[in-house]
């Protein structure tokens, strides 16, 4: 885990500065809302649940969670991951109780942060409000992506899609080791997230397995050929718009 003070908000501008650049006094105003206690959640417990009161924003800084809905008969439906660099709902505080779960999936390591440091440094940096606001429209255009991967792709499309989409959140953020990454989530994960059942999951996975896509065993993932998987999943990288104009820009001009 993560426990130094500097490097705890690493993550989070590596995945802002996708939206736009910032300068040395951005990123120390980042750095500094690391400051708050590291909180440990075990794999598969809470971090808060639907109905509880949100008082404060998440910021994930190690290991895998997930937002998911249930049920009353158990039956649970995953609508999103969260890996490190991620908050979980930027703005949910506003809400009087929570109307999803967040869960972990791995031992997460994150940091509370209160609204009105959140507030407070939006205010006083633009960039970072700026870069705050992409952060919420591509949680939203994700949002939008598992929709259509539910109600038009194949089974294999919709996991293959699933597979790139967090390869190349993960490459963002620095979590890849060229063509490989770390990949704990299991295929009742999987299912939860595609619509699939365990046992569809499993037969898919054999296929990408079988037509070379994929490698994926001891809870590590190998794409040999990142763009074949792509076509394969007609995965179009646009709606995570890593390609901001803003990126280019020079903070300190």
């Amino acid at each position: 885990m993560l426990t130094r003070v500097d490097q705890r908000t690493d993550r989070l501008i590596l995945k802002l500065q996708a939206y736009t650049r910032f300068s040395e006094e951005d990123r120390a105003a980042l750095a500094a809302l690391g400051r708050a206690p590291v909180q440990e959640a075990s794999p598969r417990h809470d971090l808060i649940r639907e109905g509880d009161e949100p008082r404060t924003v998440r910021l994930i800084l190690s290991g895998w969670a997930c937002r998911y809905k249930t049920l009353p008969d158990g039956r649970r439906q995953i609508v999103g991951f969260f890996v490190p660099g991620d908050f979980c709902d930027l703005n949910v505080y506003i809400l009087k109780e929570m109307d999803h779960s967040v869960g972990a999936i791995t031992r997460v390591g994150y940091i509370q942060i209160a609204p009105d440091e959140m507030e407070r440094v939006m205010e006083a940096r633009p960039r970072i409000a700026r870069a705050l606001l992409w952060h919420e429209l591509v949680t939203s255009a994700v949002q939008r992506e598992w929709l259509l991967n539910v109600g038009q792709r194949t089974a294999r499309e919709r996991i293959a899609h699933l597979l790139v989409e967090m390869f190349v959140r993960l490459r963002v953020v620095g979590l890849t080791q060229g063509d490989a990454c770390d990949f704990p989530i299991t295929q009742n994960d999987i299912g939860e997230a595609t619509g699939l059942t365990p046992v569809h999951v499993n037969r898919t996975l054999q296929e990408l397995r079988g037509d070379g896509l994929i490698e994926l065993a001891q809870r590590r993932l190998t794409i040999p050929d990142l763009k074949a998987l792509m076509r394969a999943s007609m995965f179009n990288p646009n709606y995570l718009h890593l390609d901001h104009e803003g990126r280019h820009l020079d903070a300190n001009d």
